[in-house]
């Protein structure tokens, strides 16, 4: 029986990837770097550690991860200030569900950036439990993130679902052994392999109803 809701963050409740992206290869493009044909794949799901350390020395911004990191934070927070770019019917499904079920979030975004979309989208008070992949051993596809998420709500993963849109996310919640939802961006489709381990693929947040979720596992 399901008793908790663990929400990834972008692609899920914010559509954020494609500013992720701007904002990545951007500051590659300023270090003289190459942006690779599967680099935002490859860092949809890294931890803050992991990404910076990818884009510094893979991708030839140089430097230490320490600055790279600071300095992506820096610009994606002005993003978020200029405009929080919320999927259409997300606060409306976070209060839905959160009407009947716990909630929490397990999120590859640093923390400042987690608790500032919460805290402007009004719904910080809805979630129990937030966890950023920088406060964990390893980033999405790794369990991790989602065990954390479920411990803090004093739950098993097998009491929890998790609502995903990418490829690394939906490995990491299945792996962590939560029941599972997809809910892909076309712009950044999930692989096929990782999509077969969702129990229920929706087309849109309009379809994530309390009912749902307590199909899952009933």
């Amino acid at each position: 029986m399901i008793q908790a809701v663990v929400f990834d963050l972008d692609g899920v409740l914010i559509d954020t990837e494609p500013v992720w992206e701007e904002v990545r290869r951007g500051l590659v493009a300023e270090a003289g770097g190459t942006w690779l044909p599967d680099a935002q794949q490859r860092l949809m799901g890294m931890s803050t550690g992991e990404w910076s350390r990818y884009l510094a020395e893979d991708l030839g911004v140089g430097g230490m991860p320490e600055e790279v990191a600071a300095e992506v934070l820096r610009r994606m927070a002005e993003r978020y200030e200029t405009r929080l770019p919320l999927i259409p019917g997300a606060v409306e499904a976070v209060r839905r569900i959160g009407a009947e079920y716990r909630l929490a979030v397990a999120s590859s975004s640093a923390r400042v950036l987690i608790d500032h979309v919460l805290a402007a989208a009004d719904v910080t008070a809805l979630f129990e439990a937030t966890v950023s992949t920088e406060e964990v051993p390893r980033g999405k596809p790794a369990p991790d993130a989602y065990l954390t998420a479920a411990s803090r709500l004093g739950l098993t993963p097998e009491s929890c679902a998790a609502v995903e849109d990418s490829s690394n996310g939906l490995r990491s919640a299945s792996a962590a052994g939560l029941a599972l939802v997809a809910i892909p961006q076309p712009a950044y489709p999930p692989a096929e392999d990782a999509l077969a381990l969702a129990d229920r693929v929706l087309p849109s947040l309009a379809e994530l109803t309390p009912a749902l979720i307590a199909s899952l596992r009933p």
